[in-house]
């Protein structure tokens, strides 16, 4: 799905109450334990206040304010959950449009058919030709075509698909706009990258994570005894003659219970991984998006996460008697023909960095000599007098000493600083004379030391994989600024690697697009397939991201963080929010059969009826209150376990202990004044 077209999500209100309304079924609110229990309190009380009507009782009109506010209790809960599903739904809505029922050339022996996509099973072969739209998720097998792939990432660049290599898987959806391509059917009807998609989106199949399934535990055990509790008031108002009712009792109830939270949990899971869709990720479930929040070893190849991957040239050192100028402009002459990243910035930094314009080679007698693996240099010949050539060292002093010339021992400790640093040198030379030497640099992504010096005051270790000599690995990591790093690595390497950091208690993520990545993706705690990779990686690991860049990993440990965190800090919350409202309702309750109680009745609240009944309003009203928090989750903040522990315990504890004070004040004020309460 495009990011334009997930930015222009539109939710259909009515809907969303529709389904808050539905989710009222005793069976579908069983998953939630603390809002069922409110359910059944709900049920009490609305059949209390039926008989109360029956029987003209004096306290209908309380006991039908509490069963009202105990049912929008639950509904705003609900309607909290229909929220965030409906986002995942209009997501699905917005994925079923870009899906196609197209017709396919199905290759059977020497002939083609004309069969429609849905009837493509795994093992088919199709032929898919310039302005075909690919019929089924696939495996190029034959063929390399360039693919329009904005229909699922967003991005209007076009890609390269071959056989072969790890560029060969495509996505049913997507536009070959040259050339052709035949593509083995990965995926039988159903079954799709796009079905799957959408039923991940709408939620579907979305199942409760570890921690989710530990925190409702206490949560159901904290309800219990909370329960308990409440049912030990009642005896222990008969012996002091206090009278309270059955609705007062479960209005208490609800009140102590987490219902905040618990109202909101659902919401905090699916919002986050509506979140990491919104980046153009895909989780295959909830599980891996709590696992990115608990990651505290991210492996990061070198090439594409760290640097851009492209040697790129930085810097022009001339050897003695040769100006830079000088170097620059043969350096560049030498470039005019060479196509590759390397050579295009080669003349990029001349004419950047010295003003050298590309030359006229209509009025020149050139010949462009191209790089072969056998000479290792490439140039330009110029009016038959002028050769022009650049290289590696080796190839460049054969090149030379053949004409009668050697290398400057200048130039050959530029050389070696530069293969010091982690660089690569190139030498230039016209004929017999050596003119200098280009840097060439892998050039490191601008903000990456710095996104790692969040990520290590989180207490998160990053290690760079890398297959460059240690020398190399040395110097791009120290700039960097990785914790440690792995050269000369093998395929094997990071599979090892995640098996040691899991058995030392470590959680593990890692990128990987690769057939022989598959492996450690499956190892890996949070394995993040890219899409232009192949199908076994993508089956592998446990989110794939659209936009196929490696970097994103980063993102995707910080929104498990902030999933983590607005979990924490809602639930710290809800449980300061419950202590508060004992100490509201309680002594108010009480302060006429026990007059000391009064000076805990710090509110002043007017009557026990309008404190039980400030209460329960205040209590349903916070859960819609905290809905967009718990969707937008808490400001990300590159924090450790620690200071994120204090923060909370200081925003959101001692806040949830403030806010019911005043809140519940305010409501007392009103409801007394507009006389709901005599």
């Amino acid at each position: 799905m495009s990011k334009k077209e997930s930015n222009r999500i539109n939710i259909n209100n009515k809907e969303l109450i529709k389904n808050a309304f539905k989710k009222l079924n005793p069976i579908t609110l069983f998953r939630n334990p603390v809002m069922f229990i409110v359910e059944i309190g709900s049920i009490l009380t609305t059949i209390i206040t039926i008989m109360d009507i029956i029987n003209k009782s004096a306290e209908t009109n309380f006991d039908l304010q509490i069963s009202i506010w105990l049912w929008f209790t639950i509904l705003f809960a609900n309607f909290a959950e229909s929220l965030a599903e409906g986002r995942g739904k209009a997501q699905a809505d917005a994925l079923r449009k870009t899906r196609k029922d197209i017709k396919a050339k199905k290759l059977v022996g020497n002939k083609t058919e004309i069969v429609l996509g849905s009837t493509l099973k795994k093992g088919d072969v199709v032929l898919v030709e310039a302005g075909d739209i690919i019929p089924g998720d696939g495996e190029v097998i034959e063929g390399v075509a360039s693919v329009d792939e904005s229909a699922i990432t967003g991005e209007s660049a076009p890609v390269i698909r071959e056989s072969g290599g790890d560029r060969s898987s495509v996505t049913a959806g997507t536009k070959v706009l040259s050339d052709w391509i035949k593509v083995k059917i990965s995926s039988d009807p159903g079954e799709s990258f796009l079905d799957k998609m959408i039923g991940l989106v709408e939620g579907a199949k979305r199942q409760k994570t570890p921690n989710e399934i530990a925190l409702t535990i206490m949560l159901i055990g904290l309800t219990i005894i909370l329960l308990l509790a409440t049912v030990t008031i009642e005896p222990y108002a008969i012996y002091s003659g206090t009278k309270i009712s059955i609705p007062t009792l479960i209005a208490l109830l609800v009140c102590l219970i987490p219902t905040t939270i618990g109202g909101l949990l659902s919401a905090i899971g699916i919002a986050g991984m509506d979140r990491l869709i919104k980046k153009n990720i895909l989780a295959m479930s909830g599980r891996a998006v709590e696992a990115a929040g608990d990651v505290d070893v991210l492996l990061l190849d070198k090439t594409g996460t760290i640097t851009f991957g492209n040697r790129m040239a930085t810097e022009f050192i001339p050897a003695p008697g040769i100006t830079e100028k000088e170097l620059a402009t043969a350096a560049q002459m030498s470039s005019l023909s060479d196509e590759t990243p390397e050579g295009r910035s080669i003349v990029v930094l001349a004419k950047d960095k010295y003003g050298i314009r590309e030359h006229n080679l209509k009025e020149l007698n050139v010949e462009f000599i191209p790089f072969t693996a056998k000479t290792r240099m490439s140039g330009i010949n110029i009016n038959g007098n002028r050769e022009i050539r650049k290289g590696a060292i080796d190839a460049i002093e054969n090149y030379v000493k053949e004409k009668g010339g050697k290398i400057p021992e200048e130039v050959l400790n530029a050389v070696k600083m530069i293969a010091q640093n982690g660089g690569t040198p190139l030498v230039v030379a016209e004929n017999d004379r050596v003119l200098g030497v280009i840097h060439l640099k892998d050039i490191v992504k601008g903000g990456i030391k710095e996104r790692f010096a969040d990520l290590r005051r989180m207490g998160i270790k990053t290690v760079m994989i890398t297959g460059d000599n240690p020398m190399t690995a040395k110097a791009i990591a120290d700039e960097a600024g990785v914790d440690e790093f792995v050269a000369e690595a093998k395929p094997e390497t990071k599979l090892n690697l995640i098996k040691e950091y899991q058995a030392s208690g470590h959680l593990v993520a890692m990128t990987g697009d690769g057939t022989n990545d598959a492996p450690a993706l499956a190892q890996a705690d949070v394995g993040v397939a890219m899409n232009s990779g192949t199908q076994a990686a993508k089956e592998a690991g446990n989110m794939v991201d659209l936009d196929s860049s490696p970097t994103k990993l980063i993102a995707v440990v910080e929104i498990g963080k902030q999933l983590l965190m607005t979990r924490g800090a809602l639930t710290t919350f809800s449980i300061a929010n419950d202590v508060a409202k004992y100490f509201a309702i309680i002594p108010a309750m009480f302060s006429a059969t026990y007059p000391q109680l009064g000076v805990l009745n710090i509110m002043h609240l007017k009557t026990p009826e309008s404190a039980v009944l400030s209460a329960i309003i205040f209590n349903a009203l916070i859960i819609i209150a905290l809905i967009p928090l718990a969707l937008k989750g808490v400001k990300y903040r590159p924090l450790g376990a620690a200071a994120i522990f204090k923060r909370n315990m200081l925003i959101y504890g001692l806040g949830g202990l403030i806010v019911p004070f005043i809140g519940i004040k305010i409501i007392d004020i009103i409801i007394t004044s507009l006389g709901l309460i005599h």
